[in-house]
């Protein structure tokens, strides 16, 4: 195991452009991959010759690597405000965790196939940006009140119409009340983002979050909360399958480890500032903010897909 080939400084830039994804997705409940694997794809090779990743998979592997990281430190904020709802997070999880793995072994199968997954990767950013800016409910999801009416996280009691209504009550004595979040056809969402999660490195935290929210009424703290949660248990087993296959294929030194360097501790500050800044700011804006993003994201990779392909 030679680290000594890396070149250590190269890559220093992204220490505060990891802070900046990581934050952000720590508020939007969005996975930060999403906007490091178009950096990696499509930034990264502009810069210079010497920067591009060796290949669509390690930027991927990479991508997904780092949220773990970055989501795991927003784990932590959110639990100490005691706002993670880790029984609605069961049922996504048990979907949403095989399927990534799936998704995972198959991009190292796909990888030879580079445009092909370009090509996905920017009908994927497109889709999404007309889903986050379309599908909207206007009204804030769920009840919150000053006085805590529940002395215990995730109490249960039964609400109108027999249907289970649950308490969360946070650190900071505000209870959060809403009925028991079902998958329903949702399930559906929850597979197909566990799947592009494992193959393209984003799709799960872009499918529970607007389930909670927009079809279950889950309040949007709580909601950001639990799909960061969520996140991080189909990212991690999606990321470990996808970084062992290119530690088997190429080595230790297949990693790029220069990159990981600086992002990962970013990450980590940035997934501890996201909770902090929970709620003071739009959750519309930050919708709005994400989904131009990505129909950037979307245009340009389709471009770089086509213009590789033709010429």
């Amino acid at each position: 195991m030679d680290l000594a080939q890396f070149d250590w400084t190269l890559y220093w830039f992204m220490f505060p452009v990891a802070i900046c994804i990581a934050t952000t997705a720590m508020l939007s409940g969005i996975g930060g991959a999403a906007i490091f694997t178009p950096i990696f794809m499509i930034i990264f090779p502009i810069l210079g010759p010497e920067y591009p990743l060796d290949s669509i998979a390690a930027a991927i592997g990479v991508a997904l690597f780092t949220e773990v990281f970055g989501f795991s430190s927003g784990f932590v904020g959110y639990y100490r405000k005691k706002l993670i709802d880790f029984r609605s997070a069961v049922p996504f999880i048990l979907v949403g965790m095989p399927i990534g793995i799936i998704g995972a072994i198959l991009l190292n199968v796909l990888n030879a196939y580079e445009e092909v997954l370009r090509g996905c990767y920017a009908v994927l950013m497109l889709v999404l940006s007309y889903v986050i800016i379309k599908v909207h409910d206007p009204k804030q999801a769920g009840q919150a009140s000053g006085e805590p009416i529940a002395d215990s996280i995730g109490a249960t009691v039964i609400g109108g119409g027999g249907r289970e209504m649950r308490l969360i009550t946070g650190a900071d004595g505000t209870t959060y009340t809403f009925k028991v979040p079902r998958q329903g056809k949702g399930i559906f969402a929850t597979g197909i983002g566990g799947f592009l999660t494992g193959l393209l490195g984003v799709g799960i935290g872009e499918a529970v979050m607007p389930q909670l929210v927009k079809a279950n009424k889950v309040p949007i703290p709580v909601a950001a909360a639990t799909s960061v949660f969520t996140v991080i248990v189909v990212v991690a087993t999606a990321s470990f399958t996808q970084i062992s296959a290119l530690v088997a294929e190429g080595g230790f030194n297949a990693v790029p480890w220069n990159v990981v360097v600086y992002t990962v501790p970013a990450v980590i500050i940035g997934g501890q500032i996201g909770p902090r800044l929970q709620g003071k700011f739009s959750q519309r804006a930050m919708e709005k903010g994400v989904a131009s993003l990505f129909l950037v994201i979307g245009i340009a990779m389709a471009y770089i897909s086509i213009r590789n392909t033709v010429f």
